[in-house]
């Protein structure tokens, strides 16, 4: 790392505060959370209490839809409640093929194992998923990679422990899957959606926070186009100047 690169020491002390603003607007917040679990919790209530396969999958997908509306009449990014409906949108299709209940989760877990394996080997390979996330929000992109090597140390700490916890996660529903009824098993998958999450977040709030500050490589390039518009506007004053000069000379 040249001293260019060297993150300043205000900027090291801002960087708590800036990894809890990314941190929260990369993952969604509260909101995020509360629209992840809404549908799921819907299905499993309606199903608790009637048995009824078609009204659950309905009003889960219902209340999907009607989150992505609030967003776009409250003119907020999207992006989570759309994910939330393309996966309640794959379960209830799958339940609705199999005519089984659980399998409205089966796409969701499946994600979450997919999830979990791409955190490790992406970590494994260098290139830890958490930073390929995390880095347009911090504005730093790829920069963590060759030039931030302690960022890039606490991203890998962080990928692992994502990766570890959502496939600790599976370990604990596949089984069920397969084992409870699906009332059993709806409520224990809601349980656990939140808590697992909160604490991955956490620790990668705690490995960033102790990092290195991000290198705005934004800023860097709008620093590197002001010297080179001052670089050029000095170029040609430097000629305009000179050719009075030149002009003497040939009189």
């Amino acid at each position: 790392m040249t001293s260019l690169d060297k993150p300043t020491e205000d900027a090291q002390q801002d960087s708590r505060a800036v990894t809890e603003a990314a941190l929260f607007d990369a993952f969604g917040g509260v909101r995020g959370m509360v629209e992840t679990v809404v549908p799921g919790l819907l299905f499993v209530t309606i199903f608790t209490i009637n048995k009824d396969l078609h009204w659950s999958a309905i009003a889960a997908l219902g209340v999907s839809l009607l989150l992505v509306v609030v967003r776009l009449v409250m003119r907020d990014t999207v992006k989570h409640a759309f994910s939330g409906v393309f996966g309640v949108a794959f379960g209830v299709v799958f339940a609705m093929m199999t005519g089984n209940a659980k399998d409205f989760y089966l796409p969701g877990m499946l994600y979450t194992l997919g999830l979990a394996i791409a955190y490790i080997v992406t970590t494994l390979a260098g290139v830890p998923l958490i930073g390929l996330i995390l880095g347009p929000v911090f504005k730093e992109n790829l920069s963590w990679r060759t030039r931030n090597p302690g960022r890039k140390k606490a991203y890998a700490k962080a990928s692992w422990a994502w990766g570890l916890i959502l496939l600790a996660k599976c370990a604990v529903l596949f089984p069920l899957y397969w084992w409870a009824d699906t009332t059993q098993f709806g409520w224990v998958l809601i349980a656990l959606k939140i808590p697992p999450f909160l604490l991955a977040v956490w620790l990668t709030w705690v490995f960033l926070a102790k990092a290195p500050a991000p290198i705005d490589v934004f800023a860097e390039m709008e620093a590197e186009e002001k010297a080179e518009k001052e670089r050029k506007a000095a170029l040609a004053a430097e000629r305009g100047e000179s050719e009075p000069a030149r002009h003497r000379r040939g009189a």
